[in-house]
Formats: structure tokens, sequence, C-alpha cells
């Protein structure tokens, strides 16, 4: 029989592939192999590393010459770098990405947030690092539905954990959808259930000083006896008077505006509650106006563009203009002097801090909001490196309950690390350029 050769090269080709191209489940298979690991336990970094991720998860930790990379592992190479795991972000906005005019980015872009504007926001954060992130405030269907599409692949973005709206005494304007009022006991409960059932993480809480003592009971120990945790402001002495008495189990923000410090009653009852609180202080979005008033090439800076419509980029830089004359900032040299003393009296009272950002407010983007408060607390605040490499991986994992899963990198873990070029531990602003990012086992940017 007379043999038709392109048949049989077509043939060949089709078996030579099949022969050399490894099984589907040993491609998902990886050996990151060669950096200094820092493992988000506080210890020792281990140096020249392999970390083995199987099928999502982090099957082995170890060093060359003693754990064997098997074979049909993808190896990357690590050598050079600190290994990190995934940071956590604390706090973030994915619907508003750093335009300074909140009432006209609301009238103008409502209905472009789902499916433009957070997305955008979601990818940026994990191109920077951040593998997890609270979403502390954003219409509840909208977040939901990014949430979801975040879990299922369909987007890039980090593993977020959601409170949808904001629960408060009054929102500031009518219909915002990202705050429900509350009015009465009753309604605070159903608020809470509506939430719960709809399937947020957890509860925000603010202006909690604005409402009856037993609206806040209300809205604490139903979330609780829902299994969600309460997220709060801390702006005024009153509402952190009343969020201690009520049981909440987080602070957001250093608040006060430009007192000096928080009253003697206030820090015996943040002393007396350390061990039941974690804060999160949010530092960086008071020190940016004066640093980008000082070096305005920041926001020529591409990253924070990526993803977003040409004619978002553009409002967003247009209103940028003339920092001095915006309202948004005329305190913040004013509050600057009084961070110090604020952030020392948390630390002092023995809470556990967060990493966490407020990122996407005014001048806070989400392509460098997280490296910017970490440098900050080591630069600016005196923090040691690994305590605040902790605060963006250990601790946020352990606030939101979820250690057994994620927050370090070791075995049986979800495999969320990242790794920069060089020495953070000697250098933490080197994590405003990450060359790695690893979520669930997949690499979402390479060296």
């Amino acid at each position: 029989m007379k043999q038709n050769p392109t048949l049989l090269v077509t043939l060949l080709a089709t078996l030579l592939c099949l022969t050399v191209s490894p099984p589907a489940a040993a491609q998902s298979n990886k050996a990151f192999v060669g950096g200094r690991l820092i493992d988000g336990f506080g210890g020792q970094p281990l140096e020249n590393s392999i970390v083995l991720v199987k099928n999502g998860l982090i099957e082995a930790v170890g060093q060359e010459g003693m754990l064997k990379v098997p074979r049909g592992y993808e190896v990357i190479s690590t050598e050079g770098m600190s290994v990190l795991p995934g940071l956590w972000d604390m706090h973030v906005h994915l619907q508003i990405v750093g335009h300074s005019d909140y009432d006209h980015w609301d009238e103008a872009y409502v209905d472009r947030w789902e499916e433009e504007i957070m997305p955008a926001a979601a990818a940026q954060l994990l191109m920077a690092g951040v593998t997890s992130a609270r979403e502390l405030g954003a219409p509840l269907e909208p977040i939901l539905n990014v949430r979801e599409r975040i879990r299922q692949g369909e987007i890039p973005g980090p593993t977020l954990y959601i409170t949808g709206p904001f629960l408060q005494h009054r929102p500031y304007k009518d219909n915002d959808p990202s705050r429900w009022g509350v009015y009465g006991v009753d309604d605070a409960r159903k608020k809470v259930d509506q939430l719960a059932d709809a399937g947020v993480d957890l509860i925000k809480l603010i202006d909690q000083d604005q409402m009856s003592m037993e609206e806040v009971h209300a809205i604490v120990d139903r979330a609780h006896e829902r299994n969600l945790l309460v997220i709060a402001h801390s702006h005024r002495p009153e509402e952190i008077r009343r969020g201690i008495k009520a049981g909440i189990d987080n602070f957001e923000h250093t608040g006060l505006s430009t007192m000096p410090e928080y009253p003697a009653d206030v820090f015996e009852v943040m002393k007396n509650e350390a061990s039941n609180l974690y804060w999160t202080p949010t530092i960086a979005p008071l020190l940016l106006y004066e640093y980008t008033r000082d070096n305005p090439e920041r926001i020529d800076d591409p990253r924070w563009r990526e993803g977003l419509p040409s004619d978002v980029q553009e409002d967003v830089r247009q209103s940028l203009d003339n920092l001095e004359r915006l309202d948004y900032y005329q305190l913040m040299p004013r509050r600057r002097p009084t961070l110090q003393r604020k952030f020392s009296q948390i630390r002092d009272a023995g809470i556990v801090m967060l990493i966490g950002t407020d990122s996407g407010v005014p001048l806070n983007f989400h392509s460098d909001s997280t490296w910017r408060e970490m440098d900050h607390w080591v630069r600016d605040f005196d923090v040691p490196v690994m305590q605040v490499i902790q605060a963006a991986t250990y601790w946020p994992a352990v606030a939101q309950g979820v250690i057994e899963d994620v927050g370090t990198v070791s075995e049986g873990k979800r495999a969320d690390l990242i790794a920069v070029r060089g020495d953070v531990l000697r250098y933490i602003n080197l994590l405003g350029n990450v060359d790695l990012v690893v979520k669930d086992g997949e690499v979402v940017r390479r060296p």
C-alpha cells in the first residue's frame, strides 16, 4: 500500500508531542528554587530554599541539597530573591482608584464600577503582590459578583473578604449604595442578617457614636451570632469607647484628626482589651499628600492606569491637579505630626496591628498602596522589618480566621507567595517592584 508522507509526518509529530509533554496534573506542579525564604512565622530566613507546590497547595519546604525536586515539576528560579507569603491588605476599596472628588466619582462611574473599575483595581493589587485583601465598603451586588468572578478565575485579583455596604447611623447622601442606614434595634439586626444571607465575610460599622448603644450592641451581637467579624472606624474617641464596649473585633485608622493623642480613658480601655482587638492604622494616605505634592512625578507612574479605560485614567489624572487647593488635603500637614504618638499608643497598648491602606482613596493607588504602608512602618515608625512582614502576612490570616489555610509559606497551605529581587529585610521598599506573584499555585506574574 502506498504511504502518504504528509500523513506520516503528522502522525510522528503527534506521537512526539504525546511523548514529551507531561501529564496535565504534573504541569500544575512547580518548584521555586534558590531564594531566601521569609516564611511569615518570624524566625530565621531559610537560605537556598525550595518550595514545592502541587495542585495549588504547598507540598514541601526545604533547602537545596536536602529536598529533592520531583520529576515533572516546573522549576522556577528564585535565586537572588527574597521569597515571602503573598501579602494581605486589610483595607481596600475597589470601586475607587485615587480620584480626589468622591461626589463626581460616584455620579460619573457608579454604572461602571462592577465591569470596569473593580476588576482593574483587583488586578493592580494582585500584580503588586497582594494575594488576599479585605474589601471594606462597596455596593453589595457588584462586590459579590466581583468576588465570585475572582474565585472562578474569570478575572485576576486577590482572594477577597468583603463587607458590602457600611452600616451607619444615616448615609451621608441619599441613595448611596455603599452605605446602609440603621433605624432602630430591629433594623440593625435585619441589616446584619441581610448581609450575612447574601454571603459577606464580615460587617463594617461606622459612626457608631451617633447610634444608640442598643443599636451598636444589636449589630455586633447579631454579627457574632452569624459568625461574622465586625470592623469599625475609630475616627473619634466615642467611636472607640462604644466599639470596645460592644465587642468589635478590629478598628480601622488612627483617627482623631489633629488631636495629639488618644485620651487617657480611651488608652486605658485599649490596653484592657488588647488581647481581643486588632487595629489597622492606615497611615500611608495621611502621608501621601505632602510626598506627592513635592514629588508629582509619582502621579505619572503608569502602573495605576493599568486596566482602566482611557477616559477614567484622564479623569483621575486631572482631579489631582493643584493638590494644595483641594479641600480633602487641607488638614493633612496638621495631622502628620500627631501620627507618631497615636501609632505608638496602639503598639504600647499591646494591640496587634495589621497592614491595611484604605487603598483607592484620593492619591492612594492600588498599584503601590500596600508596600508604601509597610515602608512607612519601618522608615517613619521604627517597627522591625520582620514584624511589618508578619503584619502583612501571618497576623492578617490569624485575624480573619484562616491561618490554617494561608498566611505563611508552609506545608499544606494555599500556595500564595511572592518573590522580589534583593534583601527585603534590609530594604523593605523593594516590595515596590515585586518580581514573582503566585496565587493558588498559579504564577500570575513572572520575573
